[in-house]
């Protein structure tokens, strides 16, 4: 069994300064301890935790808590989520432990899990403005990082799409297509990313000088295609779409033939796409315009960051705003003429 005196010898560094890089101490350099890690690595090293936790105060354990619907089921997604943030936890020698709530107090789960006293830190995911488990960590002094943020001055660790630049990248293409009414159907307000979309959208549409045909809350297909619907059978029905997501528009697809509609003759439709397995954006017909970021493109960046900040970095140094990425399809095209 390799130990860290056979990677001191390796290297011709001393056991001391073995440790303080395997465990990420800021007075060993990035290059020393990359160095180290490389060969760790190659030799097969495989850290002792009860001595790693006497020499660091650290578990080598992270937490993240599932939300379970009543029926327990729980979005399919996101276990493919789980297993690529498990494995990006890994390979930096890190656990992620599971817990699951069914719960209405968001907080409680994150007490049970506190005062066991074996993690490091937590993993928030689908925050909510004015988030009750950010406030509780906070006052805790309990490391955590957050897929999204609370709010857009958040001045914690976390990683995010752009979601005011998802909003209004999309009304910027249809308004170039000439399209002047523009409906949202976008996803549950009390989550942060559909406030931000909401608030992109309003601000894009006043930057052309337009009002917002009409926005409304959908989660699901059948939430997408009852809203489009009725929107499509109003006076003056709109004629783009954007959407929450491909889920979302495949519902807005229905309807829009169920009116006897074409895409994109009649209605243009961008949906947001995190890269769900089953309601892929190309499988349409036409295939999606969407504004596409992975939602496993996360899952590197949260592991990386997490470790940053139990690693003692500045919050304001743990941040990541990612843009995401326009992809024009057969789903959009120019507005009717006599719109």
């Amino acid at each position: 069994m390799t130990t860290l005196k056979d990677i001191g010898e390796e290297l011709s560094l001393s056991v001391a300064t073995v440790s303080r890089a395997l465990n990420g101490f800021p007075e060993v350099s990035l290059r020393t301890r990359q160095k180290v890690r490389e060969t760790a690595d190659r030799m097969g090293y495989r850290p002792n935790r009860v001595a790693q936790r006497l020499v660091t105060g650290r578990s080598g354990m992270v937490g993240m808590v599932l939300k379970i619907k009543p029926d327990m089921t729980a979005d399919e997604m996101f276990f493919e989520i789980l297993t690529r943030l498990t494995a990006a936890l890994s390979v930096r020698e890190t656990d992620l432990v599971l817990a699951v709530d069914q719960g209405t107090d968001p907080v409680a789960p994150y007490e049970r899990m506190i005062e066991r006293n074996i993690l490091d830190g937590f993993i928030l995911n689908a925050p909510q403005t004015n988030d009750p488990r950010i406030a509780f960590l906070r006052q805790r002094g309990i490391p955590f990082v957050v897929h999204g943020r609370a709010a857009p001055d958040a001045d914690y660790a976390f990683y995010e799409i752009d979601n005011q630049a998802v909003s209004a990248d999309a009304v910027d293409l249809l308004v170039a297509l000439g399209h002047k009414s523009i409906a949202l159907i976008n996803g549950t307000l009390r989550h942060a990313y559909a406030a931000d979309r909401l608030t992109g959208f309003k601000t894009a549409m006043a930057r052309h000088g337009l009002r917002p045909q009409a926005t409304s809350e959908a989660v699901i297909e059948s939430h997408g295609y009852t809203k489009a619907l009725a929107m499509l059978a109003a006076g003056t029905p709109p004629t783009a779409f954007l959407c929450a997501s491909t889920q979302v528009a495949a519902g807005v697809v229905r309807a829009t033939a169920d009116r006897g509609l074409r895409i994109p003759r009649d209605v243009s439709i961008v949906a947001h796409d995190d890269a769900h397995s089953q309601v892929r954006a190309v499988d349409f017909d036409p295939p999606l315009t969407v504004t596409r970021a992975p939602l496993r493109d996360a899952c590197e960046p949260l592991a990386e960051l997490l470790l940053d900040v139990l690693g003692g970095k500045p919050a304001p140094e743990c941040q990541r705003l990612i843009k995401a990425e326009l992809i024009v399809r057969g789903s959009t095209g120019p507005a009717p003429k006599e719109a």
